[in-house]
């Protein structure tokens, strides 16, 4: 049964275009931007045709500067080493790959076969896994199209699942059958190296590497997969707009298609997929601790202009949403000569600035300024 017709591949009249109306046509289909591209369109709907300052797209590499090039570490490397390159990265672009981390690279490829094979489920079965709540992950797994569906100037060419791993983790029988074991066997295996990347960058601003034992700060882990199907109008829309993450930091594992720049200095960098690397980016939240030493990086990813699907998997590493701890720069970090940049709050206030973050242009990391 076609679910969604060509009817798309008509574009609607300016005059009478509802954005709104468009948006939940398509969210009823429940089949999300593959379903589209299941139905064989060749032009994209209007909804995702983004103006001119939030779009851009692929384009061919220019003359590379290996100066700006995203470090890659290898993490077997002697230790204080491995201190030392991941505190440069956290400093200048806020990003940074690893290899050799410990997790087998046969297990990652796996993880990635298995989000993969989610996303392409048939379409009876993926219409019961849909839900509208991403953020939250609702009960705990879901399946949805991007969360600026209704919201932000355009939506954005790409597919998510989400997965609650701590605290209160999902049921594992709620996980589907073709990603259940990996996911499970990838919440243990990103929690050992999350302790393992906090306690390094942690030496990096030199404090004791079990400066984040014991705290909430790293206590909430959910996961998305996403899916950037190949669209058939890639300068038109996009995959990914440009934005920060709030938590801590956030382990990346992506494919090898490409598609994720990262900014640095008013220029993108396009991030370069190494095989059996995580890609790790410091978080909104990390850089007020910080005192501003650490950067959070902002990142995108154009619409995938090529035949094969781009899949990738983000661990956010933050508090409980709920936690009704009080943050600012740690109290090593700050004295008369160096007073705190920030002022003390809620993680709840930042995750309330960024639900409200279409009526601001300010990064969330400026609303707690001094």
């Amino acid at each position: 049964m076609e679910i969604i017709t060509n009817v798309y591949d008509k574009q609607p009249n300016e005059h009478i275009y509802d954005r709104r109306k468009e948006s939940e046509a398509f969210g009823k289909t429940r089949l999300g931007v593959k379903g589209l591209v299941d139905s064989g369109i060749t032009r994209i709907p209007q909804m995702f045709h983004h103006p001119p300052e939030t779009l851009f797209y692929y384009q061919k590499p220019q003359p590379f500067d290996h100066n700006l090039e995203i470090p890659v570490m290898d993490m077997s490397m002697d230790h204080d080493k491995v201190v030392d390159q991941l505190r440069d990265a956290a400093t200048i672009f806020g990003f940074f790959q690893v290899i050799n981390h410990g997790v087998a690279v046969s297990h990652l490829d796996r993880m990635l076969e298995a989000v993969q094979a989610v996303h392409e489920l048939p379409a009876e079965e993926k219409i019961r896994q849909y839900r509208e709540d991403i953020l939250t992950c609702g009960p705990g797994f879901g399946f949805s199209s991007y969360h600026d569906l209704f919201e932000g100037m355009a939506a954005s060419w790409c597919d998510t699942i989400s997965v609650r791993l701590s605290p209160n983790p999902v049921d594992p029988m709620d996980i589907p059958v073709v990603c259940r074991n990996e996911v499970l066997q990838w919440d243990k295996e990103v929690t050992l190296l999350a302790e393992r990347l906090g306690g390094l960058l942690v030496e990096g601003l030199g404090l004791n590497s079990d400066k984040l034992k014991g705290t909430p700060l790293l206590e909430r882990k959910g996961m998305v997969g996403h899916y950037y199907p190949p669209c058939p109008e890639p300068s038109k829309t996009i995959g990914t707009a440009s934005h920060t993450d709030l938590g801590m930091f956030t382990i990346l594992l992506q494919d090898m298609v490409g598609g994720l720049q990262v900014e640095y200095d008013g220029k993108w960098i396009d991030l370069k997929p190494v095989h059996g690397a995580f890609v790790v980016n410091v978080g909104d939240l990390f850089q007020i601790l910080s005192n501003d030493k650490y950067k959070s990086g902002a990142h995108r990813v154009y619409a995938n202009p090529g035949q094969k699907p781009r899949v990738s998997i983000a661990t956010f590493l933050s508090p409980p949403f709920e936690d009704e701890s009080l943050y600012g720069p740690l109290d090593e970090l700050t004295s008369p000569e160096n007073p705190a940049l920030f002022k003390q709050f809620k993680f709840s206030d930042m995750l309330e600035k960024f639900m409200a973050r279409k009526a601001s242009s300010m990064s969330m990391i400026d609303h707690f300024r001094l």
